[in-house]
């Protein structure tokens, strides 16, 4: 869809391509007798894997600060308590500290993916992942040079709205710029990132612990990433469906550009066809997301996130530490170096659902990894009160679990959120589920303690195991599957 006099914050100049015509009131003018895309022959048997890079490749960059932000923290906390190796004269926190230092990015997020629901639509998501970045950027620096901690507990804050802001507009511009037929390797793609990011705050952190202020260079050392993401968005375009959607809401006031090939008349005519048919010309209200095939979705997609995070994923990392060393692992008592191994196990697996995610399809790997997740919770269960003279069957949990996950609900549940909104409500709904994702991590982060005092890290371990048998059960009955739909096709045939 590109041009050579485009101007990529004009929604109205894909339509003037076509010959549509604007009246004074609505905008756009579309035959509301069209025939939806379902009943369509548009051939997009071909694609350019090359033009599909860039505009995966700097969304993606916001994937992996926040995946850098999780390993680096825990090293940063180290050195940040260290008497000798802080570099400053506030190292001896309180818990209450501490916990805003490791926890102010989660609240920020929070925060982040809150005011999407508000500006997503408004700003599109190019721009939201611009604004994202620059808050990456101003978060990270703000950290690294705080000259004391609530300066610090800002900046961390800061970087959080980031993420949230991030991770709510990068799976949407990907999948709504990416081709069909790779979309999901493509968004699982940015799950890889996130597990890279992470790896790589491990080894940045394993490099700095023992450096006096070493927590302000694991801080710093995201900012060029920040500083690339950025220059790559400001560079790259909108994403197309949101123009067109702008434009038949009367949001635009100026016709400039043409598409300049067939595909991209039949593309957009294509769009344009179900935006048509679903009645996408008026504006979304606030109660349209509770109703009808975005109330489907958003039951579809807040399901699946909610599952993903109660399921334990953030508890049995805690625990992993602890079963390595059981195990005699001399790597155990070194905690980096045991996220580091775990690291490469997640990279590896997410490697392998990227592979196979547009061969088997979401619901095969779905189904598979969440049944290996329910099997080695009650395994991790069972080690806690009768096998616990069999520390083998720990380690064996801890990596079943951690490669199911890697498999499944890692990338699956970002992609799924992706990509079955209707574009008119995909702003908003994308925000709701988002913001379900950081509230039930942060939900399970700190009950985990209490109820682990209150009923035990056997009982706790066997629940998650029955929460994970329920979403076994939800994604068979309620998760459709989508491989190789168009996100046209999946509003039309699915919702």
């Amino acid at each position: 869809m590109a041009s050579e006099s485009f101007d990529p914050e004009r929604p109205d100049a894909l339509l003037a391509s076509k010959g549509h015509e604007r009246d004074g009131s609505r905008g756009t003018e579309i035959d509301a007798t069209r025939e939806p895309l379902l009943d369509r022959s548009i051939s997009c048997e071909s694609y350019s894997v090359k033009a599909a890079v860039l505009p995966f490749l700097f969304p993606a960059l916001g994937g992996l600060l926040y995946g850098y932000d999780i390993g680096a923290t825990s090293g940063a906390t180290i050195s940040l308590e260290s008497s000798t190796l802080s570099g400053t004269s506030w190292y001896d926190l309180s818990t209450v500290e501490i916990g805003l230092q490791v926890s102010g990015s989660l609240y920020g997020a929070l925060i982040g993916s809150s005011l999407a629901f508000t500006v997503a639509d408004f700003l599109g998501r190019r721009r939201e992942l611009l604004t994202a970045s620059m808050l990456y950027l101003f978060g990270a620096l703000l950290t690294a040079f705080a000259p004391n901690f609530p300066v610090l507990v800002v900046g961390r804050f800061i970087f959080g709205i980031g993420i949230g802001l991030a991770m709510h507009a990068a799976p949407m511009y990907i999948a709504e710029t990416s081709p069909s037929q790779i979309r999901g390797r493509l968004i699982s793609l940015k799950e890889l990132f996130i597990v890279f990011g992470m790896l790589l705050g491990y080894v940045t952190s394993n490099i700095y612990v023992e450096k006096v202020s070493g927590w302000r260079y694991m801080y710093a050392s995201s900012a060029p990433i920040a500083l690339i993401m950025g220059i790559g968005m400001w560079w790259l375009p909108p994403s197309p469906r949101w123009l067109l959607l702008c434009a038949i809401q009367g949001k635009g006031n100026t016709t400039v550009g043409r598409p300049h090939d067939a595909s991209s008349y039949e593309e957009i005519d294509g769009i344009l066809a179900e935006l048509s048919y679903t009645g996408d010309e008026k504006e979304a209200g606030f109660r349209e997301i509770f109703q009808g095939k975005c109330l489907k979705a958003l039951i579809i997609g807040v399901g699946l996130v909610f599952f993903q995070q109660v399921t334990g994923q953030p508890s049995v990392l805690y625990y992993a530490a602890t079963i390595l060393k059981s195990a005699g692992f001399s790597a155990a008592s070194d905690a980096t170096r045991v996220s580091i191994l775990l690291g490469l196990l997640k990279l590896i697996m997410t490697g392998v659902a990227v592979l196979l995610v547009d061969r088997l399809g979401r619901r095969p790997l779905l189904l598979g990894g969440v049944s290996g997740i329910a099997v080695s919770l009650f395994l991790l269960s069972s080690y806690y009160v009768v096998l616990n003279n069999v520390p083998i069957v720990a380690v064996i949990a801890l990596l079943l679990y951690v490669g199911c996950y890697q498999l499944s609900f890692g990338p699956i549940g970002w992609l799924m959120i992706s990509e079955i909104f209707p574009l008119r409500l995909r702003g908003r709904g994308l925000s709701i589920a988002v913001l379900v994702n950081f509230a039930s991590n942060a939900l399970v982060t700190f009950a985990f303690s209490p109820l682990e005092d209150l009923v035990g890290t056997a009982a706790l371990f066997a629940g998650f195991g029955v929460i994970a048998v329920l979403s076994l059960v939800f994604i068979f009955f309620v998760v459709p599957e989508t491989r190789g739909l168009t996100l046209e096709e999946i509003e039309a045939k699915i919702l």
